[in-house]
């Protein structure tokens, strides 16, 4: 079997892959990216955070996204039995961009790479990682391409940006079960045909609703920029379980069942197939090693609510680039200190959010009035996904500013 050799093999071409390559490229490493797929290729995840911003600009990539012509995206809104929030991204409490966009994620994924080879990195498409094993000086990586002829890699690192696919995880058997318990998301893309002058819609945010009976179930609706609308309903998965229908006949019962969401869709035309996703939550033994290391959803994923996923899959890119051009210069690396650590900031904030919203202390929090506004901010720049932001009172002690919060506004 023919032996190819590199510096750093990145698993997977999606937002937190094509980004650390671009920045390790940047710094003369020679990387290569695997994926298994061919893009564009359809995922969720497609409501971006403002925190995104100042990582594309670094990775090289701001030009060329936004010449995508995707939706702007400046907040956020939540709708629950006739109640009505939403929070303005530039009315918030940390330094950094206010706005930035809904996307269709293969398009916007597609950019993303075609920017990282346009810079001059390597990406193999419709090419499979088959195994790996960490031998003392290298890892050895058997790869299968799109004509089935399988190869070897020698690399001196390895990051998995495999996303769901979490492929070094379950080779090296790294998973553990997470603490949420298993939901389920099911979802399509429909051409919403809501009327422009409703005044209770705004194009440029995400629209959150919960379901009038049970709190835990909610409803995600992201405008793109065509007209056209993700639709999405999450629940524990034996919610779903009651019903024998189909995905699609599911979720327009559903939406029947919310008479806000129902009013704003009373229009809506459901031309393509539901997805599902289930038991998405996941967690890992550890996040690096001297020879690897778990980008985005690859290493931890919590739950869409706060559309957290792909800025946490770019700021771990960030972070675990910068840690990998020290090593290729030879510099010893603390991996739990400088990357797993500095990551988990952010992770364990977000976690305080996502508990919150499930146990309702967090919507008790977004749905009071009338609100403070000095604390609205704080929580703003939570959801306009600056939690590792340690000067926010709301990130550095997440769990007890909220718990004391809620108290606050239940009483």
């Amino acid at each position: 079997m023919d032996i190819e050799n590199k510096q750093v093999v990145i698993i997977g071409a999606g937002p937190s892959g094509a980004i650390a390559a671009a920045l390790l490229h940047a710094q003369n490493i020679d990387v290569l990216v695997i994926e298994k797929t061919l893009f564009p290729r359809f995922s969720i995840g497609e409501s971006l955070l403002p925190a995104c911003m100042e990582v594309i600009e670094r990775a090289g990539m701001m030009d060329a996204v936004m010449q995508g012509g995707f939706q702007n995206k400046d907040g956020a809104a939540f709708r629950k039995q006739g109640r009505y929030s939403q929070f303005h991204f530039h009315d918030k409490f940390s330094a950094g961009p206010s706005t930035t966009w809904q996307v269709k994620r293969g398009d916007f994924d597609k950019i993303l790479a075609d920017s990282a080879q346009s810079q001059g990195v390597e990406i193999r498409y419709q090419s499979e990682v088959l195994a790996l094993e960490v031998q003392q000086e290298r890892t050895l990586i058997t790869v299968k391409n799109h004509h089935g002829i399988q190869y070897a890699i020698q690399a001196q690192y390895v990051l998995d940006a495999s996303g769901f696919g979490r492929i070094l995880p379950k080779l090296l058997h790294l998973e553990k079960p997470s603490s949420f318990p298993i939901r389920k998301a099911i979802f399509t893309h429909i051409k919403d045909n809501i009327c422009p002058l409703d005044s209770v819609h705004d194009r440029n945010k995400i629209l959150v609703c919960v379901h009038p009976q049970h709190s835990d179930v909610w409803y995600w609706l992201i405008p793109f920029a065509d007209g056209t609308c993700s639709l999405g309903v999450v629940a524990q998965a034996q919610f779903f379980a009651q019903s024998e229908v189909s995905n699609i006949d599911l979720i327009k019962r559903l939406v029947e069942q919310d008479p806000d969401l129902s009013q704003l869709l009373q229009q809506a035309q459901y031309p393509n197939p539901a997805g599902e996703l289930c038991g998405y939550a996941a967690n890992v033994k550890h996040l690096a090693t001297d020879r690897y290391a778990l980008l985005g959803n690859a290493g931890e994923f919590l739950d869409p609510v706060f559309s957290s996923g792909v800025t946490i899959a770019m700021k771990s890119a960030e972070l675990i680039a910068d840690c990998v051009v020290r090593k290729m210069q030879g510099n010893d690396v603390d991996w739990q200190k400088e990357y797993a650590d500095p990551l988990m900031i952010g992770v364990n904030a977000f976690r305080t959010y996502v508990e919150g919203w499930y146990d309702g202390s967090f919507q008790d929090v977004i749905f009071h009035e009338p609100a403070n506004d000095k604390i609205k901010q704080m929580i703003c720049s939570i959801l306009a996904g600056y939690a590792w932001d340690e000067s926010n009172p709301y990130v550095h002690k997440s769990q007890q500013r909220l718990r004391t919060l809620a108290e606050i506004v239940r009483t």
